[in-house]
């Protein structure tokens, strides 16, 4: 284990390995307990927790650091930071992959391809697997699929008395319902075996227009998604892209409107299947406008990860997010008044994704949250320097909330949540209360109750 000092040492805040275990990827959050360590193996998450009940300290968890904007203060806690030692095992016959906590999802993707399966991961590679599916996950083929979280088999964990546990739906069945979407402070996950499914090929890619043109081919988009085959899901944003190297030229000269996702062909005879859905898709489009770049292609599974052209690299994000019903034509224009058509819009992205399919299907045998009722997915992102001050962005953030209130449903989706204040309104009164009973039950003391997500229990 890295660790920053002894137990009765001071907490250097300076030193190499506590700037390790506090890395973050969205450096607009940077975080700053009292103490950090960095565990690799099963015994030093033990070690950890035992380190912190001899400090008096709550204990938090992290990998990569996506989800930084929505963690509380860690004033009084120490922070693990999880990256276990051991490579994704993939089971071909069961189509099962093991995978060690601080596992990123390009990862996984590479090791199920090999064997033509594919996982339910995002939208990027760089991901950490582990909080990604215990928050429910919206994945790439989410709609084929439904939430990631329903592909868990099993999770193994330690738990608040540093005992090793592993949870399945026959062993400790109401802690795995709970560590499937019910808000975390549970313990320290060490592994998930997650489900993989056949992939035989993917049309994935990405189109771009000048987003002078959304008003003509958003409609046409929405009209499509309400009858969209299961196979497919897409979304479409507005992005205002900085004129630096990583972007090509013709999508920095202006506002752009996106439109990107895939559509899966499970077997082979299904791949000519999946190249006319996709025409469907396109081809109304392509007719209204050219597109100023269009990588829509056949490929393979491996190619999905780099479809929506998430940043590699951290970087600081300020965001907002929602679940929609259906807008309608008249929430379609409202997005696009307070999106494309902004003169100099503060936000670097804003989304809308598609939702449905399978997604809003309820699932037997499912976690604490299993499916999503709504349309669609809204989320905005801006990124201070490129898209003008943190101020300016909280602002606009504000105004694309206020136009699309009207469609709101009080939902989020966990991985999409944007910031520590914004309600996550993803579990009913029952779930939440069924959770708090099983945290109880594992967590007596409290020690991981900083990790419970907002409004996620009855005694915060």
């Amino acid at each position: 284990m890295t660790t920053t000092h002894e137990h009765s040492a001071p907490t250097a805040h300076g030193d190499a390995a506590y700037r390790a275990a506090t890395r973050v990827f969205n450096l607009a959050a940077p975080v700053t307990p009292a103490d950090a360590v960095t565990a690799h193996t099963v015994e030093e998450v033990r070690a950890a927790i035992h380190r912190a009940r001899a400090r008096g300290l709550g204990v938090r968890v992290h990998a990569t650091g996506h989800a930084a904007a929505t963690a509380r203060p860690m004033d009084d806690a120490l922070l693990i930071r999880t990256d276990l030692r051991g490579d994704v095992e993939i089971d071909v016959h069961r189509r099962i992959a093991r995978v060690p906590a601080g596992t990123r999802w390009g990862a996984v993707i590479e090791a199920a391809a090999r064997h033509g399966l594919a996982a339910p991961h995002g939208s990027s590679p760089t991901v950490g697997v582990v909080g990604y599916l215990l928050n429910g996950g919206l994945s790439m083929y989410a709609r084929h699929t439904g939430l990631a979280a329903n592909s868990l088999r099993a999770v193994e964990l330690v738990t608040a008395d540093g005992t090793s546990c592993r949870t399945d739906d026959r062993s400790h069945p109401e802690l795995f319902w709970a560590l499937r979407g019910g808000g975390g402070g549970l313990g320290v996950v060490t592994a998930v075996e997650v489900a993989l499914f056949p992939v035989a090929a993917v049309v994935t890619g990405a189109a771009f227009w000048p987003a002078g043109e959304a008003r003509r081919l958003l409609p046409l988009w929405r009209a499509w998604a309400e009858h969209a085959p299961d196979e497919a899901t897409t979304s479409v944003r507005i992005m205002n892209l900085p004129k630096v190297p990583e972007v090509p030229a013709a999508l920095s000269a202006g506002p752009v409107l996106c439109l990107d996702g895939l559509v899966v062909a499970p077997a082979e005879d299904g791949i000519t299947t999946a190249l006319r859905r996709a025409d469907e898709l396109l081809a109304p489009l392509r007719a209204v406008a050219e597109p100023i770049m269009d990588t829509w292609h056949r490929a393979g599974p491996t190619a999905v990860a780099e479809t929506h052209m998430d940043p590699a690299d951290p970087v600081p994000v300020l965001g907002d997010h929602m679940l929609l019903e259906d807008p309608g034509d008249e929430g379609i224009a409202e997005f696009l008044r307070v999106t494309a058509d902004h003169p100099r819009p503060a936000l670097t992205v804003a989304e809308l994704r598609q939702l449905g399919g399978a997604l809003g299907r309820p699932v037997a045998g499912a976690g604490a949250l299993g499916h999503l009722d709504a349309r669609y997915a809204y989320s905005g992102a801006g990124v201070p320097g490129f898209a003008g001050g943190p101020e300016e962005i909280r602002a606009h953030c504000e105004r694309v909330r206020r136009a699309l209130s009207p469609w709101d449903t009080g939902r989020t989706a966990p991985t999409f949540v944007a910031r520590a204040d914004q309600p996550r309104g993803h579990l009913d009164t029952g779930a939440i209360l069924a959770a708090d009973r099983i945290r109880a039950c594992v967590d007596p003391d409290g020690l991981f109750r900083g990790d419970i997500a907002p409004d996620c229990s009855a005694s915060r």
